[in-house]
């Protein structure tokens, strides 16, 4: 990571703490020596960035400030508006409607330049007739995953047997051109992945699922990694 870029990261890191973070705990975050974040953390003041704090100690920043518009180079802008455009072709018009809302704000941050880049940008992502069709509400998927609902569908598995299950949603996962719902899964007491195509009578359940360490997000990727 250039150090640009890690002291911005640092700024946004220092922004989502309630509470004093030590050097320590950044290099760890950052992967870099406590010595490095001393000399990070002291360049960030001399911008004028109003963080407090000394080492041993830790150090919090006021939440009112707020970092300078965020720029692009022209490749940065030809990857965001590829991701656009998978987005589009790959989930459902709602989600894509979000993306094209998100892309025409940072375009309206963007100098004459780089708004002429964009009429230049020469790799898209094109519909595909290879695209599997789900019955599925993709934006209700993504919602019940944002709000931890517990979630109940059918689910028709490669040996064509149907069984009920009650899942804790945790991510949406893409393998082109499938969708995979990662879950817990009550009925096989374990992480499960859920092809979106083989869903049906999906209904979310009212009450919320707890964030348990051993059935969450990061010990679904955790596992993943181990794998």
């Amino acid at each position: 990571m250039r150090k640009a870029e890690r002291l911005n990261d640092i700024v946004h890191h220092l922004r989502r703490m309630h509470q004093a973070v030590t050097a320590n705990t950044l290099a760890e975050a950052f992967e870099v020596s406590p010595r490095t974040i001393y000399r990070d953390i002291q360049n960030l003041m001399d911008t004028g960035v109003p963080i407090s704090g000394e080492a041993g100690v830790g150090y919090v920043i006021d939440k009112s400030y707020h970092l300078p518009p965020i720029m692009f180079d022209a490749d940065e802008i030809e990857a965001i508006a590829l991701g656009i455009g998978m987005v589009g072709n790959w989930t459902d018009e709602q989600f894509a409607a979000k993306a094209q809302s998100a892309f025409k704000k940072i375009q309206a941050t963007l100098p004459a330049p780089l708004i002429n880049e964009l009429h230049q940008i020469s790799t898209f992502s094109a519909p595909s007739h290879y695209k599997i069709p789900w019955e599925v509400s993709f934006t209700q998927v993504r919602e019940c995953i944002r709000r931890k609902n517990k979630v109940q569908f059918s689910y028709l598995d490669l040996q064509q047997q149907t069984t009920l299950r009650t899942i804790w949603p945790l991510a949406l996962i893409s393998f082109s051109p499938v969708w995979l719902l990662a879950g817990w899964c009550e009925l096989r007491q374990s992480f499960r992945n859920f092809r979106l195509d083989r869903i049906s009578e999906f209904v979310p359940v009212n009450n919320r699922y707890p964030n348990e360490k051993d059935k969450n997000l990061r010990a679904y990727l955790a596992q993943i990694d181990h794998d």
